[in-house]
């Protein structure tokens, strides 16, 4: 699901980012709003996409709300803070995406085998027609493998991050992948530093 913050009316390439441990601290299951501590880097970082021109789209896994951990109003109001928050920094998310949805799910109206849980490609795919994206040319960063895999299914590059659950993951797991990440950086703003460099937009 998609909820849009603002558009663009030019196809650009974009950089998905993952949610928790990549903009925000990694507590497990986000289910109260007094546990969302955001990166004191992330708004930099957004700044940065900003400025330059690149829509900067949130694409998180949520099975906290099939597993009946909490409510997709508590997803939303979450979404609402990091908006306020980076907002009074100066600082714009174009879109949040999230799937709510896990294939064993407590409660049966979000229990399914979806396409747009990660890996899978579908809420990148759902805000590039949304918001007339390239996923192509886009990047997507995250701290899981998870992340890395939804780069590598739309053609994305893959940026890991050390924050939240990327730096274990990287150490004790990467001699299993048959790909390696594009980048691997400290935090969400090296990634959009490098990000940008590639780009040809480091000024921006």
């Amino acid at each position: 699901m998609v909820t849009r913050i603002d558009t663009t009316d030019r196809l650009l390439p974009a950089v998905f980012l993952d949610r928790d441990g990549t903009l925000n601290e990694e507590v497990g299951y986000l289910n109260h709003i007094d546990r969302l501590r955001i990166y004191p880097c992330a708004a930099e970082a957004i700044r940065k996409l900003n400025r330059a021109g690149v829509p900067a789209v949130v694409v998180t896994n949520q099975s906290g709300v099939g597993r009946g951990y909490f409510s997709e109003d508590l997803v939303l109001s979450v979404h609402s803070h990091i908006a306020d928050q980076l907002a009074s920094q100066g600082a714009r998310i174009d879109a949040f995406c999230y799937c709510p949805h896990h294939p064993d799910a407590i409660v049966a109206e979000y229990r399914r085998e979806c396409r747009c849980r990660k890996p899978a490609p579908g809420m990148v795919e759902q805000a590039a027609r949304d918001l007339r994206l390239d996923p192509q040319r886009s990047y997507v960063v995250g701290d899981t493998s998870r992340d890395l895999e939804l780069a590598y299914n739309v053609g994305a590059r893959a940026a890991l991050v050390m924050t939240g659950y990327g730096r274990g993951v990287y150490e004790y797991r990467r001699h299993e992948w048959a790909r390696q990440p594009d980048l691997v950086v400290e935090n969400v703003l090296e990634a959009v530093e490098r990000i940008l460099e590639e780009m040809g937009k480091n000024g921006g």
